[in-house]
């Protein structure tokens, strides 16, 4: 019951924090923040799964709450000052797209741990698509539905290969190594931000994509100081 409840919490968070972005670039922004989940799914196996570590993994933690830093000062010098700015200027998106990023990463942990082979991905899929449903319905600032011939199949696309990738990755971290995996996870922000820039038409700044090298360093990081020697 409590992963389900996390895994709905990450997605409706996660979904959210993407549609309150007030641009394109913050949009990419709050994804970043989104992947912290690999690094805190690492850090939290220690005391839900017993995972050994050396103390390394708190510099590949600073290095990818640096490399977030990093993606979202942008092109400026940055500053403490500019950085606070820039999550005041949408505090709600930014918190929720680092809610989302702990939420999933206690649900890794907690299915590892309790769900003795058992796969409800099918189920919190239905629990997630029913809560932003009611949403939808009792928002009074939705915005009407349209439909269309290319969007009815973006989302049939969409949402087959979600569920592939979701029933695999459950089947993963049921009986696989959860920190490997957390650790290979860590190598989709590069190609989750290459495939929104192409989608927006964005060209991200090179401090974007540092931050990208930086978060990803972090993890691999993380997972060399938890390898059992």
């Amino acid at each position: 019951m409590g992963g389900g409840a996390l895994f709905v919490g990450y997605e409706i968070s996660l979904a959210l924090a993407i549609g309150l972005a007030s641009n394109r670039n913050q949009s990419l922004e709050l994804g970043m923040i989104n992947y912290l989940w690999p690094c805190l799914t690492i850090i939290l196996a220690i005391p839900f799964n017993q995972q050994r570590f050396s103390l390394w993994l708190w510099p590949g933690l600073a290095l990818s709450l640096l490399g977030i830093i990093w993606v979202m000062k942008g092109q400026s010098a940055g500053s403490p000052a500019l950085l606070l700015n820039n999550l005041s200027s949408n505090p709600l998106a930014y918190a929720l797209a680092f809610i989302a990023a702990i939420a999933w990463a206690l649900y890794n942990n907690i299915t590892r741990r309790y769900s003795r082979g058992t796969n409800g991905v099918t189920l919190f899929f239905m629990m997630t698509a029913l809560a932003l449903w009611l949403k939808y319905v009792f928002d009074a600032q939705s915005a009407p539905l349209h439909f269309g011939l290319r969007p009815l199949l973006e989302v049939l696309f969409m949402g087959t290969s979600t569920a592939i990738a979701y029933s695999a990755w459950n089947h993963g971290i049921q009986h696989g190594n959860l920190t490997l995996l957390a650790t290979a996870s860590y190598f989709t922000p590069v190609l989750s931000a290459l495939l929104a820039s192409l989608w927006l038409g964005l060209t991200p700044a090179l401090a974007f994509w540092q931050g990208v090298l930086m978060i990803t360093l972090g993890s691999i990081v993380c997972w060399l100081a938890t390898r059992r020697l």
